[in-house]
């Protein structure tokens, strides 16, 4: 079972990424490929939570567009992902914010940490 984990996380080029976590505000640089061109997209919102660990971690961004909320699953060894820059750290108590989808407004702001 280790041998499989070994090759597993050496086939797989690991990015370096910032530190973040759930509560920070991110924008994720995602390659999008329309036809034979290619773009980056950026998306900007909450990071709601990380999942998992090694080669097949997660972390889901959530953002109010047009007054509907959008939520996004980004692999974090995605070789699609450009670049991912935090904007703000948040100040949270938990690592899941799923309470974040039933609040609208004000109320879904998040208290920004001090550095």
């Amino acid at each position: 079972m280790d041998l499989v984990k070994f090759v597993e996380e050496q086939s797989v080029e690991k990015k370096q990424f910032p530190s973040f976590k759930a509560g920070d505000t991110v924008s994720v640089h995602y390659k999008i490929r329309e036809g034979n061109k290619e773009r980056v997209q950026v998306y900007q919102g909450v990071v709601i939570q990380r999942n998992s660990t090694g080669n097949n971690e997660t972390f889901t961004v959530r953002k109010v567009s047009n007054g509907i909320g959008v939520e996004r699953i980004f692999p974090i060894n995605s070789p699609n992902i450009d670049k991912v820059e935090v904007n703000s750290h948040g100040k949270v108590r938990r690592s899941k914010l799923y309470y974040l989808r039933a609040l609208t407004g004000k109320a879904a702001r998040i208290k920004s940490k001090r550095v």
